[in-house]
C-alpha cells in the first residue's frame, strides 16, 4: 500500500506550523506515576540520598517534557526549578486532602488505603501539580496531565480552577470542574458535579465563566451550578440534581423535592413510556 507523495507533505507541513512542541505522552504518565509513588507509596526508598536521586531523575524528565514544549532550555530549567521549589506546599495540601477523606468517610479505614485506591484522591493529586504548572504558564503540559487524570478516574479538573485546602471528592466519576472555577477550604463534592459555565462562546474565554463556591460546601451527587457570577455561600448543602445559576446564601439547603402518586390501571404518560 502506497501513500501519495502529495499527502504526506501535507502532514509534514501541519506539524512544522504547530504553535508548540509534542512531547512523549509516555514519558508524561511516567512522571506523574512516579511522582506519586515517590510522595506517597514507595517503600524502598529510605534514605535521603536515595530520594534526592529520585527526585533529581524526575527532574530530568520534568526538563524534558518542558523543553519539547517550549524548545528553550532556559525556561524549561527555570520552570522545573520553579516547580521542586512548589512541591512541599503541594504536598501540605494533598496531606489535608486525604486526612479530610480519612475523617469524614466512613468507608475508609486507613490513610495506606486512600493513597492506594480512592481515584478522587489521585485526580486531586493530578491537579494540584498541573495547576502548579499552570500558574507558571507552562504551555500544553499542564492540560495534557490533566486528561491524564480524567482518563484514569473519570474526573474532569481544568488545572486553571482555584481550589483550597481539605478538599474532598467523594466516588468522583462524571465530575466537571472548569477553568475559573474558584473552590474554598473545606468543600466535599459527589459523583456527577458539574461547575461549568453558561456562556460557551469563543469570545468570552478571557473572562470569569465558572461559578464560585465558599468555605464548608457539600454539594452531592448529579448537580449542576453554572456561571462565572454564581456564588455559592459558605456552610450550604447543595442536594443531588439540582441546577444552579444564581447566587446561593451562606448556611442554605438547596434540594428538589420529589413527589410521590400511587399509580392506577390507566395509561401511563407519554413522558414514562419510551424504549431505550
Amino acid at each position: 500500500m502506497g501513500v501519495s507523495d502529495h499527502f504526506i507533505q501535507k502532514i509534514l507541513t501541519k506539524k512544522k506550523s504547530a504553535s508548540t512542541g509534542f512531547f512523549d505522552t509516555i514519558k508524561m504518565e511516567d512522571f506523574v506515576k512516579e511522582l506519586y509513588s515517590l510522595l506517597f507509596l514507595s517503600q524502598k526508598i529510605n534514605t535521603e540520598d536515595q530520594l534526592q536521586d529520585q527526585f533529581k531523575q524526575l527532574g530530568v524528565i520534568l526538563f524534558d517534557l518542558i523543553k519539547s514544549s517550549t524548545d528553550d532550555e532556559v525556561s524549561a530549567e527555570q520552570h522545573k526549578e520553579q516547580f521542586f521549589l512548589a512541591l512541599p506546599g503541594i504536598y501540605d495540601k494533598l496531606i489535608l486532602d486525604a486526612e479530610s477523606i480519612l475523617e469524614f468517610d466512613p468507608a475508609t479505614e486507613s490513610q495506606e488505603e486512600i493513597l492506594l485506591s480512592y481515584p478522587g484522591f489521585f485526580a486531586t493529586y493530578v491537579y494540584r501539580i498541573s495547576h502548579q504548572l499552570w500558574i507558571q504558564k507552562v504551555k500544553t503540559l499542564p492540560r495534557v496531565i490533566s486528561e491524564y487524570a480524567h482518563s484514569r478516574t473519570g474526573i474532569d479538573i481544568h488545572p486553571g480552577a482555584e481550589i483550597g485546602k481539605h478538599f474532598f471528592i467523594d466516588h468522583g466519576t462524571g465530575i466537571v470542574i472548569g477553568e475559573t472555577t474558584q473552590i474554598g477550604d473545606h468543600v466535599k463534592l459527589y459523583q456527577g458535579v458539574t461547575l461549568g459555565a453558561l456562556n460557551v462562546s469563543k469570545d468570552k474565554a478571557n473572562k470569569k465563566r465558572h461559578p464560585n463556591i465558599e468555605d464548608h460546601v457539600i454539594i452531592y451527587s448529579g448537580a449542576t451550578i453554572l456561571g462565572g457570577e454564581t456564588t455559592i455561600g459558605r456552610d450550604s448543602i447543595i442536594g443531588g440534581n439540582v441546577w444552579i445559576t444564581q447566587n446561593v446564601p451562606s448556611s442554605s439547603l438547596v434540594y428538589n423535592k420529589s413527589e410521590i402518586k400511587i399509580k392506577d390501571n390507566g395509561p401511563l404518560p407519554e413522558s414514562l413510556t419510551f424504549v431505550i
